[in-house]
């Protein structure tokens, strides 16, 4: 055998050994990979199929190696099977998408998780485990497949939400890991620009979506809340309402989102992709009532004609940064 045969053999045992499809295919060298992590339900499912059925090559991400089968069996799409907490899986992963030939263009990290509970009353390991997930998972993800987006001069994306900006009761966790993602997108963004690679977030409202089984199963195995908790109240409607997530709006919105991201010539930085109007004026409301409190009081606040001269002043820029791209 050959040297290069022999390192082709060990690059398949790799691969079968790490739990990897065995399938391949030929690279066609108009198809831009994408790789979507948490890519088997919910809106990274709706993302894969959008992505896969406009031109794209899906890496679709699963944790478990039983969902891969499901994953395969769509056009255009390869499972790769890693937990975005193991660095180990993550750089076997990085491997395996580099074997296959085609580079990365894109990459979304869409894998999440949800934990509920009131802050004074929420085990500390709960909190870690949000974090590892959705704010250290991406960070993992990315720092592994950077050099692929380098070469590519390609594009990053991460699922954040509206949670991201609102903040609610029973919901801090989750809130405090996507208000998180607000910033990791806005630092990788300015540190990406000398490469030629542009850094986006989606940021949905509530749409149909795995999360809240996920979130109900993991508060039933773990009984994390005290019986005596002070909240009982808010617990109880949480702990009723959270299996009804799944069948909330079709997340078809937030798949062209990303779509539009990797399609684009002039995507955009931020993508709040909300299935109401209620949703999308509290988020936008909330935001302005931010900077009302961050003005407030403090030793230089503007008066009410100069917030609007600065408000007029942003919408110019936004405006003229529009015209320039179309």
């Amino acid at each position: 055998m050959t040297k290069l045969g022999i390192i082709l053999f060990s690059v398949t045992l790799l691969i079968n050994f790490n739990g990897y499809s065995a399938q391949t295919s030929t690279p066609k060298t108009h198809q831009k990979a994408v790789l979507v992590t948490g890519s088997n339900s919910g809106l990274g499912l709706k993302m894969t199929q959008e992505l896969s059925k406009n031109g794209f090559y899906v890496y679709a991400g699963v944790l478990h190696k039983h969902e891969m089968q499901v994953m395969n069996a769509m056009d255009n799409v390869t499972a790769v099977q890693f937990d975005v907490r193991n660095a180990k899986e993550i750089n076997a992963a990085v491997d395996f998408v580099k074997a296959q030939g085609r580079g990365l263009y894109g990459l979304i990290n869409n894998a999440g998780v949800a934990v509920f509970g009131p802050m004074i009353e929420l085990p500390a390991e709960q909190l870690e485990y949000q974090f590892d997930v959705n704010v250290l998972g991406p960070f993992r993800v990315t720092q592994a497949f950077a050099s692929m987006i380098i070469e590519s001069k390609g594009r990053i994306a991460t699922t954040g939400s509206i949670a991201g900006i609102l903040s609610s009761s029973m919901f801090g966790a989750y809130s405090m890991s996507k208000h998180a993602i607000e910033a990791y997108t806005d630092a990788l963004s300015k540190e990406m620009t000398r490469f030629g690679v542009s850094v986006h977030v989606i940021e949905p409202g509530n749409y149909a979506s795995n999360i809240g089984n996920a979130a109900y199963k993991l508060m039933k195995d773990t009984n994390y809340w005290k019986d005596d908790s002070q909240y009982k109240k808010e617990r109880d409607g949480l702990v009723a309402g959270l299996p009804l997530v799944e069948k909330g709006n079709d997340p078809i919105d937030v798949a062209k989102a990303a779509l539009h991201i990797m399609q684009s010539n002039t995507p955009k930085s931020r993508y709040m992709v909300t299935a109401t109007v209620q949703q999308a004026d509290a988020t936008i409301r909330r935001q302005i009532s931010k900077m009302l409190e961050l003005n407030h009081g403090q030793v230089h606040q503007f008066d009410r004609a100069r917030l609007i001269e600065i408000l007029d002043e942003e919408i110019a820029k936004s405006e003229k940064a529009t015209a320039s791209t179309n």
